[in-house]
């Protein structure tokens, strides 16, 4: 059972009451882009801003988000700080894609998630899961917002590239560690930049890291291609390679396979890290679910 030995509230982004002058959400965007938001972000379907004259949507509705990443994608463009800060991991995968671009990739890569080929992952999760539960089992006390940042990692890795423990998977894992905590951290540049290209002296580090990760990702890629052959598939990257344009036939480039799978390790990464930190923090102020859930894995556990 879960229990706190004392009241613990983990550290969290202020919510203001009310919207930050420009200056001050500039400020508290380069530190924590939640902390730049106001209490109303979180409540009201369509939030409408205007800071030094740059106009932006925050939308939460479903049919908003369908609206503008489908319907309309045309008339609405990302903020360049995104690409910016992203585009050294994520390529042009399906994250950043726009227009015709992404209606394409969105073809190529629905098919990929049917019932039967999510059920690929789930050995690759089951494993990184259980290497979470046997590292922190008997242990005192475990930062957990650690812990689940490398068990998701871990799972992303396994289920993209059946990557077990390796060097090599250690690589990556510090990659991109390194990347989102230095790098890739918003900067004023990014808030006033006009273009992905603009002020290139603040860009050098993280277009160091672009080329040693595009080589990485690349060499993992070309590996598989070469010992391919088989219809078997065991992973992201076997239907990433095997995915064809419904239209036309075509098969993904290598720069797209790689944006791809790099887009995949970016978008399940870090944000179902702190999904799990978070339900489990709320799950130990709840002893009767905690009873509620222990219940039900003991009736789903096989006899003998």
């Amino acid at each position: 059972m879960l229990t706190p030995l004392q009241p613990v509230v983990p550290p969290a982004p202020k919510v203001h009451d009310k919207d930050l002058p420009g200056w001050q959400a500039l400020y508290k965007f380069n530190r924590n882009t939640l902390s730049s938001q106001p209490q109303r972000a979180f409540d009201e379907p369509v939030i409408r801003r205007c800071i030094f004259g740059l106009e932006s949507l925050l939308i939460n509705d479903p049919d908003g988000v369908r609206h503008v990443l489908v319907a309309a994608m045309d008339k609405y463009k990302r903020l360049v700080a995104a690409d910016r800060i992203l585009g050294p991991l994520g390529g042009t995968g399906l994250f950043l894609a726009a227009g015709s671009q992404w209606r394409q990739q969105r073809r190529m890569l629905a098919p990929m998630f049917t019932p039967a080929n999510v059920g690929l992952s789930l050995p690759h999760f089951m494993v990184a899961a259980s290497g979470l539960a046997d590292r922190i089992a008997g242990v005192q006390s475990a930062n957990l917002s650690l812990a689940f940042q490398e068990a998701t990692l871990e799972a992303v890795l396994r289920a993209l590239f059946s990557l077990p423990e390796s060097a090599e998977r250690a690589r990556i894992t510090a990659m991109v560690r390194y990347y989102l905590a230095g790098p890739g951290r918003p900067n004023l540049f990014d808030a006033f930049a006009p273009t992905t290209e603009s002020f290139g002296f603040a860009l050098r580090s993280r277009r160091r890291f672009q080329k040693e990760w595009s080589a990485t990702i690349d060499a993992i890629v070309s590996a598989r291609r070469e010992r391919r052959g088989t219809a078997t598939r065991t992973d992201l990257l076997d239907l990433l390679l095997a995915a064809r344009d419904p239209e036309t036939g075509q098969a993904l480039s290598q720069a797209e396979v790689r944006d791809q799978c790099s887009t995949m390790i970016v978008a399940g990464y870090e944000t179902t890290a702190r999904l799990l930190f978070w339900a489990t923090y709320l799950l130990t102020l709840d002893l009767a679910e905690q009873d509620r859930l222990r219940a039900e894995l003991v009736s789903f556990r096989p006899s003998g």
